[in-house]
Parts: structure tokens; sequence; C-alpha cells
């Protein structure tokens, strides 16, 4: 186990199981993640938009040892859905003990070929739900003077992603948003604001998500396993830290974009266009940014295929580094237009 994971012996000991609010839970890291709280006998709240979607999430969760598995159908960004939601929990269980902020939806195009309307919903569901979220858990943790928010972030707040504007902004946001929160609860010596970012996670997300490119994506990328990164979470009750990563090629990224961001950048836009180029056709397809997806898998099926590709990867992630150094050296100051 990495030091940026931290360990998942045991939930903290309570006299009642911990009630536990996951939202975008009928699918991917959520479905997961509700899946190792449910093991450890914890009482679910499951949120998502769609109620035939999350039904089945919460037999197998009752199935796997949950106390109880309440499902509650919201879109995150609607604030007065997601209050109900909270107010559906308390009074289901008289608090919360853990609000984990789960949805993440994607489009990916170029940016102006992309309809506005699909960038807005991208930061509405990923950043505004995200502070919905937020808003309503820290109200209630700050009453009871005890409480872990967990937001779902990835390297993309990190990294920029070309062909995915939106959704960069939004986790850029997200960050921000995080970190913002932890200052104000750092007062609070039992609240906690925690943040998971995983790399590339095997997930039903580019399946479900919006494609406005005309190319079938598949990334051939190693990927995550998504119950990893329920293990990671599930691990932040006991262990609240700040920021964990999951996923070998995080550390190289962050430094290549750090040493030489527009090198970086660059390079991703010509190894996602030439991909594109040479991929299937695919229609156009607004995915599930407007209406909900109804598959509940938690892999994208991906993983298993992409796995030779782990050690190419990171091979190419460590020249990535030495080249951004190289270049971070030798390239000259330029001066703004004007001086």
């Amino acid at each position: 186990m990495t030091q940026a994971e931290p360990h998942s012996a045991g939930l903290v000991a309570a006299h009642s199981p911990l009630v536990v609010v996951i939202t975008g839970a009928s699918s991917g890291i959520g479905h997961a993640t509700a899946l190792a709280f449910a093991e450890r006998g914890a009482r679910l709240v499951l949120a998502a938009r769609d109620a035939d979607t999350l039904e089945p999430v919460a037999e197998a969760c009752r199935s796997a040892g949950a106390a109880s598995a309440l499902v509650v159908p919201t879109d995150v960004t609607d604030a007065e859905a997601v209050g109900k939601l909270a107010q559906a929990a308390i009074t289901q269980h008289r608090h919360i003990d853990v609000w984990i902020n789960g949805v993440g939806v994607g489009a990916v195009g170029l940016f102006d070929e992309t309809p506005l309307a699909a960038h807005r919903r991208v930061v509405e569901s990923n950043l505004i739900g995200h502070m919905n979220g937020a808003h309503a858990a820290l109200r209630h943790f700050r009453q009871r003077g005890r409480g872990t928010l967990i937001n779902l972030i990835s390297i993309g707040g990190w990294v920029p992603a070309p062909y995915a504007a939106a959704y960069t902004a939004s986790k850029f946001g997200l960050r921000g948003l995080s970190e913002a929160l932890r200052a104000e609860v750092s007062d609070l010596p039992k609240v906690h604001v925690c943040d998971v970012a995983p790399t590339f996670v095997d997930s039903p997300g580019l399946l479900h998500g919006a494609n406005y490119t005309g190319s079938n994506i598949r990334p051939r990328i190693p990927m995550v396993d998504p119950r990893r990164v329920a293990r990671c979470v599930v691990a932040l009750v006991n262990r609240p830290r700040a920021l964990t990563w999951v996923g070998a090629a995080a550390a190289p990224g962050r430094l290549a974009h750090a040493i030489a961001p527009q090198w970086v950048g660059a390079t991703m836009h010509r190894t996602m266009r030439w991909a594109l180029g040479r991929a299937n056709p695919a229609a156009r397809t607004d995915g599930n940014l407007f209406e909900a997806s109804k598959g509940t898998q938690i892999d994208g099926g991906q993983r298993q295929a992409n796995q030779k590709a782990a050690g190419t990867v990171v091979a190419l992630g460590v020249l990535g580094v030495a080249a951004a150094l190289w270049l971070g050296r030798r390239s000259p100051r330029r001066l703004p237009h004007g001086e």
C-alpha cells in the first residue's frame, strides 16, 4: 500500500453503525463505495437521479451486510433536492456521519464544437452539485460538532485535459472549494474535508458520458479499479487526510505539468487528436448529461484490455518529466507584448 493510500482496517468504533450519504451511488465508484461501506455494516443513504438504478444497488448493499439502505432519488444540481436528501437521512437516522460527493459527468470534444449547454451541465453537476452537497453536510456537521465530507476530484483538478475543458474547469474549481472549506472548519477538530483524486478509473463514466468528437473513445491506458478508490474512501473515516492520490500516473503527470505546463498540454492534445483520428466513427451524443443513465455497473470493462499498457505509460511518464525538466531549463523568458 502506498503512502497516498491510507489503511482501511475497520471503521471508527461507535455504539451504532455509521450513517453514510453517497451521491452518484448508482454506478462506478459510487456503487463500489456503497458496497464497501455495506460490508462494514453502515447505514446507507443512496442518491442518484433515477430510482430504478438505485434499487438494485440498495439490495446488493443489504445483502453485503448494510444495516440499512435508503434510496433517495436526487439531482445534485438542485439545491433544494439535496437539502431534502440530507433531511431524509437525518429523519431516518437522526444524524449523518459521512457525506460523499461522488457525482461526476463529462463531455468529450473540442471546446468550441461542444454545445454550451453541455459545458454548463458538466460544471453544474461536478462543481455546483458538490457545493450543494457540501453546504447541506457542513451545516449539519457544524451543528453536531463532527462529521466527514469526502469529495471525489481526480487528477483533472491538477492536470488539464484537452477535449474536456468543462470537466477540467469543474475539477479545478472543486479543488479550490475543498481547500477553502478545510480552512473554514480548521477550528473544528472533529469535522474533516477530504479529497480523493484518482487518475483514470475503469468505471462506466466514458460509456455514459457525452461524446461530441464523432469518434469512439476507448483510451489505451492503465486504469484503476473503482473498488480500490472505494477502499481509500472508506479508510478516510478512520484516518482523515486532506488529499489521497490513487493511481501510479498521478505523480509524474503533476510534476511534468508543474515544470512545463504548455508542453504537457500540447502533447496531450496531439496524442488525443491522433487517437481520435484512428478510432472508429461514433454518433455524437449527450450521454447522461441531461438524462440519467440506466446501468449500475461498477466496471467500465477496459481495465484488463489496457493492462499491458501500464509499463509503457510509466516509462512515458518518466520521459515526460525528463523532457519537461529539459524544456524548463532551456526555455527563454518570453516578454509580454508591449515590453
